[in-house]
């Protein structure tokens, strides 16, 4: 795997004009939403205006107006940008991918299975809803992963039986297999409790979480301090976690602006970024020329393929066990 010096190099070197072309469409797309918005919205308003003197302000008919007109903007705002999404995934993501592993395959309308997002064990609730896009395929030093941009949601009903969504989850999924058997299950979550409780009532609660095996102490005060771990075989899990897994997982969360979850389960581990957005999606109304957008994803990517490879480093010392 390329280091980040390298990917940045790359960047500038070989995708480069192709972003400035981008930029310049993105600039174009973004003058017409304003052209298109600006009539939309003077239109808009004279209908209001027409409607509010024949039928009364707050008649149903300005209402069923106004839906009608976000329906109309929302339709055209997605197909005036989907054009670029698809461009800035074909020309700037693609090659971004296969310049951290040629291996890797990338299909932009797929995602990792709802199937594995569960059985990570990960998030307790149950799915109503579940998707994602672009999914990566591959392998790094030999161990088969996949990835992709999740979006899992759960169902409530309030007090006069509405709807309502709620996400569970949103942000980045890795799947990756291992060849050596995790007998018991080993969960890691954000430790959310002692950051607010402190320690001695928060470790309190962590360990009353009846939804989960049981709580398991480590040895590295840091990581105690930034994650909460689960598991069925405290003795498993501390092989799992060596100082230098820990290390890489405290050392990636720092670096990461999103909550971090990882699990060791049924020989794969699980890697969860909730970024509450999606990784791949270029914001249209900011500037392509500031790498950091693109880059985001890729040393994000580059931390958790980095996990991937302690786990391969790992392999030895957990066939002792």
């Amino acid at each position: 795997m390329k280091s980040a010096s390298e990917l940045t190099d790359f960047y500038y070197r070989e995708l480069y004009p192709a972003v400035r072309e981008l930029e310049q469409n993105r600039q174009e797309i973004v003058g017409r939403i304003k052209w298109y918005g600006g009539m939309g919205i003077v239109v808009f308003f004279l209908c209001a205006a027409w409607a509010g003197k024949t039928f009364g302000l707050f008649h149903p008919f300005v209402f069923v107006l106004l839906m009608g007109f976000l329906a109309v903007a929302g339709f055209a705002y997605r197909q005036i940008s989907s054009g670029y999404a698809k461009d800035f995934k074909t020309r700037i993501i693609t090659p971004l991918i296969h310049a951290i592993d040629p291996h890797l395959l990338y299909n932009p309308g797929f995602t990792v299975s709802q199937h594995l997002f569960e059985r990570s064990d990960l998030f307790k609730r149950s799915i109503d809803r579940y998707s994602g896009n672009d999914y990566v395929k591959g392998s790094i030093k030999g161990v088969p992963m996949e990835f992709s941009d999740v979006h899992a949601e759960y169902q409530t009903r309030d007090s006069k039986g509405r709807t309502q969504w709620h996400t569970l989850f949103r942000g980045l999924f890795v799947v990756a297999e291992f060849n050596k058997h995790f007998h018991a299950k080993t969960v890691i979550l954000p430790d959310h409790a002692e950051k607010i409780f402190g320690s001695l009532i928060g470790g309190w609660l962590q360990s009353k979480n009846f939804a989960r095996e049981g709580l398991i102490r480590l040895d590295d005060p840091e990581f105690e301090k930034r994650f909460v771990v689960y598991g069925s075989d405290p003795i498993e899990t501390r092989y799992i976690l060596t100082h230098s897994m820990m290390k890489r997982i405290l050392d990636f969360q720092i670096k990461l602006p999103h909550p971090l979850f990882v699990s060791f389960v049924h020989n794969h581990i699980h890697i969860a970024v909730a970024t509450g957005r999606d990784l791949f999606e270029p914001a249209l109304f900011t500037s392509l020329l500031d790498y950091k957008q693109a880059m985001e994803y890729v040393n994000t990517l580059r931390n958790t393929i980095g996990l991937v490879e302690e786990l391969k480093l790992n392999e030895k010392l957990w066939s002792k066990s």
